[in-house]
């Protein structure tokens, strides 16, 4: 895993609609944050979208790959995050709409963590 501030700097431009982005470096990689919430992973050159049931489907159809890396053991591990497909990387408006599909996702897993649960 690997993070370049230039590659950082160049995800702020091309999201420039968003808004404000803070990226923290994490690991090697960086985190990337829009609202305090963190929508997508930046390493080795590649963003990798917050997914869930919601946009995985399209992105997987977009061509977009799955984060993986090995774990201790050897096995291939997974994480919940998808590659912004190759066309988005030379379209900053399609790079804002899978964006704003990873901002989705993140709002939707902070709303479940937040949700009171009940006592039985």
């Amino acid at each position: 895993m690997a993070y370049d501030r230039a590659f950082g700097d160049w995800v702020r431009e091309h999201f420039a609609a968003l808004g404000p982005l803070e990226i923290k470096p994490m690991f090697g990689a960086a985190s990337v944050y829009a609202n305090g919430l963190i929508f997508a992973l930046l390493d080795d050159g590649v963003v990798w979208l917050k997914a869930d049931d919601g946009n995985a489907p399209a992105l997987i159809a977009a061509g977009a790959r799955q984060f993986t890396y090995p774990g201790k053991d050897g096995v291939i591990m997974t994480l919940g995050y998808l590659s912004l497909p190759e066309t988005a990387a030379d379209d900053p408006e399609e790079a804002i709409v899978w964006a704003r599909g990873a901002i989705e996702v993140a709002l939707r897993k902070a709303a479940a963590k937040k949700a009171p649960r009940r006592k039985v």
